[in-house]
């Protein structure tokens, strides 16, 4: 598993760090067990009560075509359909995680439906794997016992070298950084505003600032990957704002108030499947911007630029 930086202002901010930086595939179980549609509902049950599990997948060519769960089960033995073939009561109504999803995505999707367990889908819709909310904990729990190894290693080292490091001058309070960002890159979204969050505590920015200004850049760069054709986040910071500007190429949006409006979406019914789409990316930025402004035209492309400011932090 890859190794994070750990924040050193407390607990619940180091939880906040892995759960925006790991991904879906670094936490979920690869080794899934499935069931062909021809399997009945009778050895689908068999696989739960042997394996002690909930759910099993239906999959037909590597494909995922559905879900037997317990409930599913329950209905069967009520009704009297127990040797049924399994695709014929199965649920088709899926809702799945793709693997290179930002972990807060999964947590996202446990609280707001309630299941016990998501099934992972790889970018060309392939089952991959299974998450379930003891696989995030656990996750969690393996990446800060690493990160508090790896500082107790490096202060090992210090001591035994005999010296501290020498004091290095002053951070400069000023920086200017640019990321791109491409259509549907969820293996590569949020590093953008992990990289916005670093270089603001480099500079001694406060902390209730640098979680507004990540929340903001976070979900300008996820609009970005959900909705444009690709596009760039630049950050430029002075000694008490950081501006976000987010400019991408189409399709641009056509009522911009309507955009702002919680809850109104034009994310398709793929993207919404995935559980994006909810309409909340330009509200929250806005809320937690000091300053926003937004400029759009259909068919070329939409610049939001944003002003966060901030405190020395003492």
């Amino acid at each position: 598993m890859t190794s994070f930086p750990i924040d050193t202002d407390g607990g619940p901010q180091v939880v906040l760090e892995l759960i925006y930086r790991l991904k879906v595939k670094d936490v979920m179980k690869s080794e899934v067990v499935t069931a062909p549609p021809t399997a009945s509902l009778r050895e689908v049950q068999v696989k739960m009560r042997d394996l002690g599990i909930t759910g099993v997948p239906i999959v037909e060519a590597g494909r995922l075509v559905g879900i037997v769960s317990i409930g599913n089960i329950i209905e069967a033995l009520d009704g009297g359909w127990i040797e049924d073939a399994a695709d014929s009561r199965m649920s088709r109504s899926l809702i799945v995680l793709e693997d290179d999803m930002p972990l807060s995505f999964a947590i996202t999707y446990f609280n707001r439906y309630g299941y016990r367990r998501f099934p992972v889908l790889d970018k060309n819709t392939r089952l991959v794997g299974i998450v379930t909310a003891a696989d995030v904990l656990r996750a969690l729990l393996i990446a800060m016992n690493q990160e508090v190894e790896r500082l107790e290693e490096g202060l090992a080292k210090r001591r035994a070298a005999g010296a501290l490091p020498e004091p290095s001058p002053g951070p400069s309070k000023a920086f200017s950084m640019s990321f791109p960002s491409r259509r549907f890159d969820f293996e590569n979204a949020g590093k953008a505003s992990a990289e916005l969050k670093k270089a603001l505590k480099g500079i001694g920015a406060d902390s209730g600032s640098i979680r507004r200004a990540a929340i903001v850049s976070y979900e300008l760069e996820m609009n970005q990957v959900i909705h444009s054709d690709g596009g760039v986040m630049e950050f430029t910071a002075s000694d008490s704002a950081v501006s976000i500007v987010a400019k991408d190429e189409g399709p641009g949006i056509a009522d911009l108030e309507a955009a702002l409006t919680e809850g109104y979406s034009t994310a398709n019914e793929w993207v919404r499947s995935l559980g994006f789409g909810a309409g909340l990316g330009l509200p929250n930025a806005k809320r937690s911007s000091d300053e926003f402004e937004i400029t759009s035209r259909v068919g070329t492309g939409t610049t939001v630029r944003a002003l966060v400011r901030y405190q020395e932090h003492k």
